[in-house]
Formats: structure tokens, C-alpha cells, sequence
């Protein structure tokens, strides 16, 4: 396994150099015809911008934590993690570091009431979703009974939510004919349009214990209740092959659905618009050194691992959390806008050149191979 590089080595392969900046010069041979360079922003020299950072403890910005890899005219400082939900709770009451892991379908709401930070092209959580839909096992026999039913989450504003009621709708259960009961009206709910039915659940009883008891049909939930993780018999999944279904969506579909993105002010990156190459370009580095990582079974703890790596790369390439806007992520990350837009939004569809920067849309795609697997464990 490669050592992770400190700021100084990280440098980008021989066969693709890294952009260097206008006062920086490449010798070519006299004989080589040079396509014109475009133009560059000069990054500040000798001073660091200073950002401090929020996201979840993933293997995949590790590097960045520990403070091993360093962001290129960077002094990244890193903020407490006390859970996914404080994170998004933080980022929506204004109250996020500068640069903040962001509940996807959140954003696009928010971006739309005028919300004063965009997103990178970073996305450091997606989930097939289909092994989240749980069912009342006495009221619920197949999808077609979810038609008019009803159906409980925490919350219609969680990313993982706007998917799975895009997946029921393409499976024949209208989301508008759904009467959706929640734990708490978030700010997604308070912009839904009056045809979306939303009940709040029972006092004294969350979406589960309701479940539980046959009060509703159905839950969408974010994550994996304690129910399901306790197999408590009333209650199951929808689809219990569920591998199979997400895999016959992923080969249908091309999806492996993003749920958040990550967020910087619109100040920092109008003033400083080099940083959306330079974030970008260390959380694909961080994720590199996380992908060598997992490739030792050394380094994790399930004895069959080798096989279920080898099986995700035949399905899903080499890289599944990819980073950048290319027109797999455009399409992946559109998908969720549609959904955000057809299930709670008023008015025109948003647009990614809404959601991104100019400077994303011109980062260099594929972005560069810092690291590879070794396999000389």
C-alpha cells in the first residue's frame, strides 16, 4: 500500500501533469504542437485561506482529517462530528463550518428560497435505497397495496426519502396518492404544494411504533430502524432480495444515487473561485488512498470482503463514488433534482448551472490517478 503524500508530493501522473499556474512553465520538445492552455486563476502565494470543515467520519476523507493530505493553498481546519443529522441541522440553521457534508435534496430547496452557499462537486454519500422501504407485514402483501395507503417517515425533506418515493412512483404508487405521516414538518414540508397529503404521527408514537402497530402501511427511513435491525417479525422489507433489485436498477438505470453534497458560501468561491480545484481535486486524493486501503483484507474485518470488492467493481467500475460533473453524476445528481422538483417545488425545474459553480463545470474530467492498489500486501 502506498504511504499518503503530504502537501508537497501530491502531484498528479506523468502522463496527465498537473495545471500549473500562469507563472509556472513545462518544457515540451521543440517539435510538439501545443494546443492552446486555458486560462487559469493564479492561487494566492505565500499566505493560506483559512476553512474550517464538517463532514462524516468516512474512510474516504480520512486523509483530510488526519490532516495527512493537504487542500493545495489550504489551512483546513476540522470541526467536531457528532452525527450526520446534527451536521445537516447545522448547515440549514446557518450554523456549519465553511465547508459542510449537505443533505442533497435539502440544498436544492434551499437553493431555491436563496440559500447563500453552493456545492462542490463532491459527493460523499450515496445508498441504493430499495432495502429502506419497510412494510407492516399483515397489511402489506405487494406494492400495489401502497396505493392510497399510508405511508410514515421521519421527516419528506431527507435525501433518501425524496428517492425511495421516486422509486414507488415509477413502480406504479403515486406519490400524491400516498397520505405521507411524519414525525415533524421540516422545512421541505412547509414548501410542499397543498395535493401532497401530511399528517403528523400520533402523540407519544414515532413513524415506527406506529408501524408496529398497523397504523400505517409502510416507512421510508433514511436508515436501517431498530426494528429491522432487531427482526422484530410484524414488520419487513419490501423487497427482501433487496440486492438484486438494486442491482437491476443500478444496470437499468446507471444510478448509484447520490445523497449529499458538499457545501462552501458563494462568497468564499467568488472571491476565491481556485478553491473548487483545490478541495476537489484533495477529497479525490483522500478517496484514492481509502479505495488502496480496502484493497488489503488486511485492513477489513469480513472474511469474504476480496469477493464482495471484486463483485461491486464488475458492477460498478472502479470508482462509485465519483467526484466531478461528469455526465454520469449529472445524471445521477439531476435525477435527485427532478424528484426534489416534482415532489415539493412550485415554478420552474432548478438547473445544475443553479446548483454548481463555473468552476466546476470546468474542472478537468476524468480528474487525476494519485493513487492505485498496490496488491503487493
Amino acid at each position: 500500500m502506498s504511504t499518503a503524500p503530504t502537501q508537497k508530493s501530491q502531484r498528479k501522473p506523468a502522463a496527465k501533469p498537473a495545471a500549473k499556474s500562469p507563472d509556472q512553465k513545462t518544457a515540451v520538445p521543440a517539435n510538439t504542437k501545443v494546443a492552446a492552455a486555458p486560462a487559469r486563476v493564479v492561487r494566492p502565494a505565500p499566505g493560506k485561506l483559512r476553512l474550517s470543515m464538517l463532514t462524516g467520519d468516512y474512510d474516504i476523507v480520512r486523509a483530510l482529517k488526519d490532516g495527512t493530505l493537504k487542500p493545495r493553498g489550504i489551512d483546513l481546519v476540522i470541526g467536531g462530528y457528532q452525527g450526520t443529522g446534527d451536521i445537516h441541522n447545522q448547515v440549514a440553521d446557518g450554523k456549519g463550518c465553511d465547508i459542510n457534508e449537505f443533505n442533497g435534496g435539502a440544498y436544492v430547496v434551499m437553493k431555491r428560497h436563496g440559500a447563500e452557499f453552493t456545492a462542490l462537486p463532491v459527493f460523499l454519500h450515496r445508498r441504493f435505497r430499495h432495502s429502506f422501504i419497510y412494510i407492516n407485514k399483515s397489511r402489506v402483501k405487494s406494492v400495489a397495496d401502497l396505493v392510497g395507503g399510508r405511508i410514515g417517515s421521519v421527516s419528506i425533506g431527507a435525501a433518501a426519502n425524496y428517492w425511495m418515493r421516486g422509486y414507488l412512483e415509477d413502480m406504479g404508487v403515486p406519490h400524491r396518492s400516498v397520505t405521507w405521516v411524519v414525525d415533524r414538518k421540516d422545512f421541505a414540508a412547509k414548501q410542499a404544494p397543498p395535493d401532497l397529503k401530511i399528517e403528523l404521527s400520533r402523540p407519544g408514537r414515532d413513524c415506527c411504533e406506529m408501524l408496529l402497530r398497523g397504523e400505517i402501511d409502510a416507512m421510508i427511513a433514511p436508515g436501517i430502524t431498530p426494528m429491522i435491525g432487531n427482526g422484530d417479525p410484524r414488520v419487513a422489507r419490501l423487497f427482501p432480495d433487496y440486492r438484486k433489485v438494486e442491482s437491476d436498477y443500478f444496470r437499468r438505470t446507471g444510478f448509484f444515487p447520490i445523497m449529499h453534497v458538499t457545501t462552501i458560501p458563494t462568497k468564499i468561491v467568488s472571491r476565491y473561485p481556485w478553491v473548487v480545484e483545490s478541495l476537489t481535486l484533495a477529497f479525490e486524493e483522500a478517496k484514492q488512498l481509502a479505495y488502496t486501503r480496502v484493497a488489503n483484507p488486511r485492513n477489513v474485518p469480513l472474511a469474504w470482503c476480496m469477493a464482495e470488492r471484486e463483485e461491486e467493481l464488475a458492477l460498478l467500475g472502479e470508482d462509485p463514488w465519483e467526484y466531478g460533473l461528469s455526465a454520469r453524476n449529472r445524471s445521477n445528481f439531476g435525477q435527485l433534482v427532478k424528484y426534489v422538483h416534482e415532489q415539493v417545488l412550485s415554478g420552474p425545474a432548478p438547473k445544475l448551472s443553479d446548483l454548481f459553480p463555473k468552476a466546476a463545470f470546468d474542472l478537468e474530467l476524468p480528474l487525476p490517478a494519485f493513487h492505485k492498489p498496490s496488491y503487493n500486501f
